[in-house]
């Protein structure tokens, strides 16, 4: 019996990364998970057009599914909404960082590979991250959107084409790269990819994915939050646009415990603004 629930939103698939971690901190944790694929992917978007739309996903979606926490399961939109979401909502926000603190002390060759969204690298955030923690690592950002997408692709079922992969990690690890020996996943996506990251990069590089973490926050401030007297509460998968591939994504998210999933109810007023 589930007595409290916690929000994760992403554009897509990626914060599933998220929502698997939290499974495995917090197993008697209702989720209700929403992906905003209708604008996936957050990247391309204005600052303030991010802030008004996670503002009001996460209004309306509260409206149907209360819950207990939110979780920004996305790195680009934690670098901009969450001051706006905290001042919104009187209930714990917790978003992603990605673990540029871990690759400063894990690596050796003091060497590190950042994989992100172009819009994540280049926010000031991160490079006050890099200045904080990691001032003595050569840092090698890599903005490649396409990453997300095939984690997507996936997720629907298609094949991953490890040679795209390859060629595309080629400053990383090909003929003349730096000696890598850490990436940091800087994006919820990308943890779905980790195994064929693995078979595609030299053995022994560290993989950073910060879900782990979020998790426990998560459970840290959930742990000063009563639990709910409502009667017991439901997962729930919703999408703001149509699935492809649901078939497939229904089987994996089985494997989280999440029902099949559904099209967002204020999908009509979404679409409308």
């Amino acid at each position: 019996m589930f007595m409290k629930r916690a929000l994760i939103i992403d554009s897509g698939v990626g914060g599933l990364s998220v929502a698997s971690a939290v499974r495995t901190t917090l197993p008697e944790l209702a989720i209700a998970y929403v992906a905003d694929n209708a604008w996936f992917p957050y990247g391309k978007r204005s600052e303030a057009e991010l802030t008004d739309r996670l503002v009001f996903l996460v209004e309306r979606s509260l409206s149907f599914v209360p819950c207990d926490a939110v979780v920004v399961a996305c790195n680009t939109a934690s670098t901009v909404v969450l001051d706006a979401l905290r001042a919104r909502f009187d209930m714990p926000i917790v978003g992603v960082v990605p673990p540029i603190k871990t690759a400063g002390e894990v690596s050796r060759s003091r060497v590190v590979g950042l994989l992100a969204t172009e819009a994540t690298v280049t926010r000031p955030y991160v490079q006050r991250l890099k200045e904080q923690f990691a001032a003595d690592c050569k840092i090698i950002p890599l903005g490649l959107p396409r990453l997300a997408e095939i984690a997507e692709e996936k997720l629907r079922g298609i094949p991953v084409n490890r040679e795209e992969l390859r060629e595309l990690l080629r400053p990383l690890f090909g003929p003349g790269a730096p000696q890598v020996d850490t990436v940091v996943l800087g994006c919820t996506h990308y943890p779905l990819l980790l195994e064929d990251f693995k078979a595609i990069s030299p053995p022994g590089v560290h993989w950073l994915d910060s879900s782990p973490a979020i998790a426990r926050r998560l459970a840290q401030v959930l742990s000063e939050v009563p639990p709910r007297n409502d009667g017991p509460l439901e997962d729930a998968v919703y999408f703001t646009a149509p699935v492809e591939g649901a078939e497939a994504l229904t089987a994996y998210l089985a494997t989280l415990r999440f029902p099949a999933p559904q099209l967002w109810p204020g999908n009509a007023e979404l679409v409308a603004r």
